[in-house]
This record gives C-alpha cells, structure tokens and sequence, in this order.
C-alpha cells in the first residue's frame, strides 16, 4: 500500500504565500500529533491551499480529515467513505443522517481535490470518485426519505435491497452525474419515477402524494444548507414537462410524454441516463422501453436543426462568446465543454440507431467510438479529447477554490492566478494563452465537424431552386409539404435566388438564403397552415431593405424563426405588422425581450402637437402590441401578464394622448379651471385586456367655479369637458395614416348613451348613490382612474369610486339582479360551444358576475375590492366570504381562460372555431392551457366550465 503522502506532487507555484502561511498554521495547530505527517507533505498541499480558501477550509475545520486522507492508499480511503456513506441509510435518526452525509462529503471533497491536483488521479479517476459518492448519497438519502413516509404511516414498510427502498420507485441519473462525469461542484441531475401500483402504501394513501414527499425529502437531505453545509444541489428539470408535472411522476405518464411529445434534446438527454438508485429491475425495464424513443433508425437529420437551435440560444441569451480565458465560460462559451459535447451527442442521435457501438454514454468513450467509426479523424478526435480533458481539470479547478458551481473562469486576474497555480502555471499571460488556444482550437474544429452535416433538403424529400426550371422532385416535395400550388411557390423561391427582391440582391444575402430557404418550407408545414404562412412571409420578406442581418438571426436562432413563421401562419395582424414595419422585428433582438413584461412608462410624443402625438401613439401602440403578441404566441407569458401588458400599454396611451387631447381643447376654447379624469371600465379598467379589447371609458369632471367660462370659446363646464371627451375619444379610435388603436365605449358612463358623454363629479356622486342599476355598479367594481388632470384630482376620483361600491345594499336583491341579468343573456345572448370562453355557462361573464357580486355584497362591511377578476377571487376566498371550494373552482376556471383566451384573441378572428385550426395552433392551444394535447385540453376546459358553472349557482343562488 502506498499512501496518499507518498505520491503528491505540487500542483504548481504558490500563489499567496502568506494565505499559505496562514494555512500552515492553523492546520498544524488542528491536528495535533499528526504536525509532522502534514509537515512532510506541505510542500504538495501549499500550492493547493494557498489558492483554494475552500481546501484549506476542510483540512482546517476537522483534526482527523486531512491525516486520515494522507495516511490512506487513496482508493482504499474512497471505499471507505463510500461504505460509511451507504451505511447512512440505515442510520435511525434523519439529522444524524444529514449531518453525517455533510461531513462525508467534506471527506471526498479533500481526498479528491489533493488526488486530482497531486497528479495521483486522472479525470475519469476523479468524475468516477465524485460520482460513485453522488450514487451513495442519492440512495441513502432515498432510504431516509422511505423512512420518514414509514414513520408518518404512508408507507408500510421499507424494501429490501433488491427493490430499493420504494419498491416500485427509482431515480435516474441523467447529464454528466447519469455519464460518470460529475464536476467537482456539481449539482445532480436526476428524474424520479414511480409505479403507483407497486408502492407499498397504506390503506387510503394516494401514491402519488407519497412519491412527492420522497422527492421533497430529498432536497431536505441533500442540498438543503444547514450549519454542516449541503451535500449536492439536485436538479430534476429533466423529467418530462418539468413546468407542469410533479417532481415524482408515474411510469406510464412519463412513457406517454415520450411516445408523444418527447423532444430531440430530451432524446440527447437520455443518452446518458442510468438507473442510480431505488428499485433498479423497474428502472432497467423502463429505462428498456425507452430506447426506440432515444435510438431511432432511420436517419434524422431535423434532430441536428433542433438541437442547433437550443444551442444558439444558449450563447445568445446565456453566455459571453469571448475565445479568451478572461472570464470565459469553459463549459458554455464558444470552444468550451458544451460545443464537444455536442458534437458527440449530435452524430450519437443521428448515427446511433443503426450502430449500437456508438451509444456510450461517456463524452470521451462515443469520442473514441467515431473516430473508430470513421465520423471523426484521428487528429481531430485526439485534439478534442485533450481539450475536453483540460477543460474539465480547468472547470475543476476554478470550481476548488470557493465550492461555487461555477464554470467561468475569473475576470480579476488576481484570481485567475489562482486557478492558473492550480493548473501548474506560473505565468499568467502564459496561463491565458494556453488556455485561448484550446478555446479556439476547439471551436474551429466544431465548426468544421458540424459544417459536413447540414442538409440542405427536407425528410420529405429534395429541395432544389437551381436553374430556371422547375424540379419535379422538387414539386413533388412541397406537394408532401401541403403546400397548394407548388410551381408558385417554387418560383417565388427561385427568384429570390435570383436576387429578385433586397434581401437577396448581394451575394452574401443569397448564399445566407440557400440555408433559410429548406428550414423555411418545414417551419411553414409544421404550422399546418404552409400556404398562409408561405404568403405572409413573402410579404415580409420582400419588405426588407437588406436581408443579411435577419437571414443571419434565423439561422442562428432556429427557434426563433419558428416562432415568425408561426406568427405568420395564426396571428393576421401581427404578420401585417411585419410586413408594413419589418423593423418590429427589432424589438425581438433584445436580450431582455423573453424576460419580464413591461412596457414604457411614459410617452415620449409632444402634448402641444395633437395629429403628431396621435402618429406617435399608432407606432408606439403597433410596436409594442407586436412585442406582446409574439410573447403570446411564443408561450414565454402568462395571462396575468399578458392582460397587464396589454392594459399598461392602454395606460401609456391614454396618459399620453389625453393631456394632447385637453391641450388641444384649450387651444380651441381657451384655458378653463377645473380638473378631468379619465376612468376605465370593464377589461381595461380590471387589467385583462387581450389583443382585440376595445376601451371602456368615463371622464369624470369638476369645475374650480360651477359659472366659470372658457377664455376663448365661453365654454361652460359641461361643453368644455364634453368637447375634451370627444377629442381624446377622436384621438384613441380615428384612423391616421399610421393606423388606429382602439374601440372606444362610452356607453357604461351615468345613464348610458342619453346622459352627457362627460360627468361631472356632483352628478357621479348622486347618480350612484340614488339611482344606478345593480348591473352598473357591478360594472363600477372594475373602474379605475386611468390619467387624470392632477394627483388629487386622481385621489379624490378614486376615493368616490370606492365610496359608491362600499354603500350598504340589500345582498338578496343585488343577487336576484344579478341571476335575472345571467338568465337574460343566456336567452338572448346564448354562448356558442365550448370555445366560447365568455358567454357560455361556466365562462368569463359567470366569474365575473360572482367576484363583482361579492364585492357589493361585502364592501359595505369592510371587504376587499379589487378591479382584477382573479386577485378578487383570491381575496375574497382568503377573507373567507365564501365557499372556499366553489371560489378555487371559480379561480381555476378564471385562469385557464384567460390563457386560452389570450391566444385566441391574438390568432384568430372574431368568432374562429379551435376546432377547425391546423393541428400546430391546437398544440400551442394545448401549451397556452397546460395540458398535453388539445383533445386533452378541450377535456380540461369542459370540466373546468362546469365547476365554475357549479360554483356561480353555489355561491348565488344560496342568497335565496
């Protein structure tokens, strides 16, 4: 036996000699009698403590770690902490276990940094140690977690070995942890699966409650921080939908996802998966049913496109492509881990269906695989396993020095000449050299590799555009493609080869075309809708003063072009947006587009200048529509936000156009001393606007002096805000050259269409408190003050809306009011199917009417208000002043259609029928509405109808 004292070397220069000092002290000082044991080793633990505070940190905080790890032979002293970390699982107490697991993975820490830096173990020693810990740990804290479910009488008893302890239940590895290739301060990627059958769970537990509590116990054992640290963060995103699905999931759920909907990059992601801990005979058989859906045989070349674009987004979004070791992500960035990993995974899916030898899970073993193969030559596949190699010591190293997960290297260069030390550098700009030329000999050959494997023709069959003459095969193609007059489409195509329109009247605009055009016609078939996305994309495209900036978008950001072709297939008026403003598309380069929802908080456009602030409000109002209806379509927000996007770009454009609107009134009639507001009603005013709301609108007035006159005109109070009213509603609804904006209704002011279209504030008062109808005050429960003249004005408008909903009121009348008002509208107003979210029994109109009705009825006695559907329901269930079941169905129904209503309204016409829509609108329909596929969804959307109907005849007709 050697021991581990006998076989360090330095890992390179000491960076911080007085941080090495201060080392050496203290961890003399620590263990005692073993000084001299350390001593003999210093000059191999100096260069690694000096550099890595964190290092130090574990051979300082523990008297027996660091000798015990010198004095072992280091595999002997690996067992040994594998062994007392599977005996965890038997450990009684579960903070014991926590504790215990904690300081173990201080133990493999130490012993496995000094391996790696002291040259005794090489990288697969090192992943191979790192990860066999992570197995150790992952099962004894699943045997923690059984246990706990046991203690609380969930389960019956713990399994024996063979079935693990969840009989039924196991957890796959997945990513590097799945391929034996953890990192030094990796988290652990696995997915949890169950067969609900099998789970021995008590007499009337559901399994399924008792699977996510396991994955629950988990975090708890593993990654929550306690005083003894963590042992790994755990990650289990790779389960099928991870946005909607529980962190357990059962195994048929799981199989169907795949069978139906599983995506290329989850096919990649399987590549590496194995069975690391639980009951491992169902994780083989399910793992076994997996493999047609991983390893397909025929030849998938759309899986590269797929995955290119996931890896495009990355570096567009994600990461810093610089090809310098300053602050350079060695795993993400342009020449790091990610692009070799890639490349093997990629030619993996397309090639490992037919050859079985090209399967391994581990990056260097398929790397070695192709090149024996012929994919890949010698010298290349020889050159990126060395740069994979010294890539992941880098990774390691820069990952040693603080415990961080991190993957860049610093941009301080003094702590960059600690990672440097580490690597056995003691020159910083040799350090930097060494390591750009790996990054950029790494993304050349990428480059190369991956050029060789795009195709230029669709899997239904050839593409070609050459010549002046159409190619039957070709014809034959786009006929497969669904397209209904192929020749026309070939010969658009072939004339913008030809340089016929801008964007393609430069060579380098044609060649960028060559590759546009195939991904193109397969993102136009894949909508359902080819011909109607084919047209609208010509208008686009023939728009374009040059073509080379947005060609090289698309090709970068496959995804994105996607999402285009799809706006041009399902939303009419936002691929008319492109087509008239091709520079909308801007606004989709931002970094921060698919980030939060917001819009400009103030407008920009001259008050003094009504028809130019009129101009200025149309672009503003078509950008920014275009901006949120992309977000819609792309699936990337909520309808909370959406309809709160939507109301706030309403808010900017009435607080911009309505001082013009005044300013322009006192222009004409002279300056008149009073104050205006402008209130909103209805979606407007509740914050659920969609991309066809119109405005529902009030201004509301009071004169300084009630006999005042304007200066020029001699305008009375009435006459000059009636004119103000008529010029802002001018403003928000004539058409201009620069388009319109919106629908105005005044109809839901005091006493309709007879009444004055503005109001002054003594006739609000009275109007409301002596003679308005219920259905107007339930209208009135959604106004708020959009603009007004001043913050007081706003403020005193506010205080009388809220004043007239609080008024005491009889809740038997207001509820028989408002069943007649329901009753009323179903016989003259009935909803049409299920796709009618609004009138149909269980739609919007129902929710609406039980929030607005339990406002009334409770605001007189102090209860919530708020103009929101969905934020009244919750607070008027977290108030109790309801059934708290029939208010959650009332929600839950509230939300979906919201979500659904959004697509619709931003997709199709007035009055278009789902039903009828291609099958890629019903999957983004399915998206919008959480569910797996649109029969699903249409499942989800009755029942959901019916609770809420339910819950309406609950909650009203109980005043009875």
């Amino acid at each position: 036996m050697t021991r581990l004292l006998e076989r360090l070397a330095p890992c390179g220069p000491i960076a911080d000699p007085k941080a090495a000092e201060r080392a050496h002290e203290a961890i003399v000082r620590r263990v005692g009698e073993a000084a001299e044991m350390v001593e003999a080793a210093w000059p191999a633990l100096a260069p690694a403590f000096a550099a890595s505070p964190y290092l130090a940190g574990l051979a300082r905080r523990d008297a027996t770690r660091l000798p015990l790890i010198l004095d072992a032979e280091p595999v002997e002293r690996l067992a040994q902490i594998l062994a007392a970390t599977d005996a965890v699982a038997a450990e009684p107490d579960f903070e014991t276990a926590r504790k215990t697991l904690r300081e173990l993975k201080a133990d493999l820490h130490l012993l496995t940094a000094l391996c790696d830096l002291g040259g005794v173990w090489d990288l697969d020693a090192v992943t191979g140690a790192l990860t066999r810990f992570a197995d150790a740990s992952l099962r004894a804290a699943l045997a923690q977690a059984v246990r706990l479910e046991v203690d609380r009488g969930a389960l019956t008893h713990i399994g024996d070995s063979d079935a693990g302890p969840a009989p039924g239940l196991f957890c796959i590895a997945m990513g590097k942890h799945g391929a034996f290739e953890l990192n030094y301060s990796s988290d652990i990627d696995f997915s949890i699966f169950y067969a609900p059958e099998k789970l021995p769970v008590a007499e009337g537990v559901e399994p399924q409650g008792v699977a996510v509590r396991i994955a629950n116990h988990l975090g708890r054992v593993l990654q929550e921080r306690t005083a003894d640290g963590y042992v790994f963060r755990i990650d289990l995103r790779l389960r099928p939908d991870p946005s909607s699905t529980p962190p357990a999931m059962p195994i048929d759920a799981a199989l169907e996802y795949y069978e139906t909907v599983g995506q290329n990059w989850e096919r990649a992601a399987h590549i590496k998966a194995r069975i690391a801990a639980g009951d491992m005979a169902e994780g083989q058989a399910f793992l076994a049913e997996l493999q047609p859906f991983i390893w397909r045989r025929n030849l998938d070349f759309a899986a590269i496109a797929d995955i290119h674009s996931i890896k495009r987004q990355i570096h567009t979004y994600k990461v810093d492509d610089r090809l310098t070791a300053k602050g350079a992500d060695l795993k993400l960035g342009r020449g790091g881990i990610r692009e070799i990993e890639f490349f093997v995974q990629t030619q993996q899916l397309i090639l490992g269906g037919r050859q079985t030898d090209l399967r391994g899970p581990r990056t260097l073993d398929a790397l070695l695989a192709l090149s024996a193969a012929g994919h890949v030559t010698p010298e290349d596949a020889g050159w990126l396993a060395k740069a994979y190699q010294d890539l992941r010591a880098l990774e390691h190293r820069a990952q040693m020095i603080a415990d961080e997960q991190t993957h860049k290297l610093p941009e301080s260069d003094v702590d960059r000449k600690r990672v440097a030390a580490l690597w056995n550098h003691d020159n910083l700009r040799g350090f930097d050299a060494a390591v750009g030329k790996i990054l950029k000999g790494v993304n050349v050959r990428y480059g190369r590799l991956f050029a060789g494997e795009e195709a230029l023709s669709s899997r239904f069959g050839s593409l070609v555009f050459t010549g002046v003459e159409d190619d039957p095969e070709t014809l034959a193609t786009l006929k497969r493609m669904g397209f209904s007059s192929p020749e026309r489409v070939a010969a658009t195509i072939r004339g913008w080869h030809h340089g016929h329109i801008a964007a393609t009247r430069t060579e380098r605009g044609r060649e960028l075309f060559t590759r546009v055009a195939p991904r193109l016609l397969d993102a136009a078939n894949a909508t359902g809708a080819p011909d109607t996305a084919f047209n609208r994309f010509a208008d686009f495209f023939a728009s374009l003063s040059s073509g080379v900036q947005i060609q090289s978008l698309f090709l970068a950001q496959p995804r994105l072009f996607e999402l285009i072709v799809e706006v041009m297939a399902f939303a009419p008026r936002l691929a008319a947006t492109l087509a008239r403003r091709p520079t909308a598309l801007d606004a989709l380069l931002d970094p921060a587009f698919f980030g939060p929802m917001a819009v400009p908080e103030i407008a920009s456009w001259d008050p003094e200048d009504f028809e130019g602030a009129m101009n200025a409000a149309r672009r503003l109002f078509r950008d920014q529509s275009f901006r949120i209806g992309v977000r819609v379509m792309s699936g990337t927000a909520g309808a909370s936000d959406v309809g709160a996007a939507f109301a706030g770009l309403g808010d900017l454009i009435v607080g911009g156009l309505a001082p013009a609107a005044l300013a322009e009134t006192v222009r004409i009639g002279g300056d008149f001393p009073g104050q205006v507001a402008v209130v909103a009603l209805g979606k407007a005013g509740s914050r659920e606007m969609t991309a066809k709301s119109d405005l529902d609108l009030m201004t509301l007035y009071a004169a300084d002096d009630p006999t005042a006159m304007s200066s020029i005109k001699s305008w009375s109070a009435d006459s000059f805000y009636a004119r103000f009213t008529q010029r802002l509603t001018s403003a928000l609804s004539a058409p201009t050259g620069e388009g319109t904006l919106y629908e105005v209704d005044l109809k839901l002011r005091p006493s309709g269409t007879k009444g004055p279209v503005a109001v002054s504030f003594a006739a609000f008062e009275d109007y409301y408190a002596r003679e308005a109808e219920t259905w107007e005050l339930l209208a009135m429960t959604r106004a708020r003050v959009m603009w007004a003249s001043s913050p007081a004005f706003q403020a005193r408008a506010e205080a009388a809306i809220e004043a007239a909903l609080r008024r005491p009121r009889d809740p038997v009348k207001t509820a028989a009011d408002v069943l007649e008002m329901r009753d009323l509208m179903e016989q003259e107003r009935p909803g049409n199917g299920v796709w009618d979210l609004k009138l149909t029994p269980g739609g919007l109109v129902d929710i609406e009417f039980v929030a607005q009705f339990l406002q009334l009825k409770h605001a007189a006695a102090g209860g919530p208000l708020a103009q929101n559907t969905g934020e009244a329901l919750t607070a008027l269930r977290s108030a109790g002043l309801a059934d708290d079941a029939a208010l959650s169905s009332l929600e839950a129904a509230w939300r979906l259609e919201q979500d659904l209503s959004q697509l619709i309204k931003v997709a199709l016409e007035d009055g278009g029928d789902p039903e009828a829509e291609p099958k890629a609108f019903k999957a983004l329909l399915a998206r919008a509405g959480q569910a797996r596929t649109f029969a699903t969804l249409k499942t989800k959307l009755t029942k959901a109808k019916a609770e809420a109907r339910a819950a309406f005849e609950a909650v009203m007709r109980a005043e009875r």
